[in-house]
């Protein structure tokens, strides 16, 4: 997957940056990856009051779901202004495939 299309963003291209990289701190720890790297960052919207993050999971049932949640909001908490609300939405709707992870992903994995 190319880096520049690693998930769709929406909002101030100011912060785009900085959430990119806060995102990118946080890993998978089944996969000792990046959320980013993995593709599990669907999608990320700011407005001046909040931000909505959409992941999706490698599996319906991952054990680690909530941990990867926390983790987010945490690294977003770091680096985004304190007024706005952060809201972390799995969503079960959309599968998570291989073909989703960017090159690096790939080389780590040896796929």
């Amino acid at each position: 997957m190319d880096e520049t299309r690693a998930f769709e963003y929406r909002g101030d291209e100011a912060w785009r940056e900085p959430v990119r990289r806060a995102l990118r701190g946080v890993a998978d720890p089944e996969a000792a990856m990046s959320i980013v790297d993995m593709g599990l960052v669907l999608s990320v919207e700011l407005t001046p009051e909040w931000v909505h993050v959409r992941l999706i999971m490698t599996s319906a049932a991952c054990p680690v779901a909530d941990v990867i949640v926390d983790e987010v909001e945490h690294a977003l908490d770091a680096v985004l202004p304190p007024e706005l609300q952060i809201r972390v939405e799995v969503c079960h709707d959309v599968a998570w495939t291989p073909d989703r992870m960017s090159d690096v992903a790939r080389r780590f994995m040896q796929w």
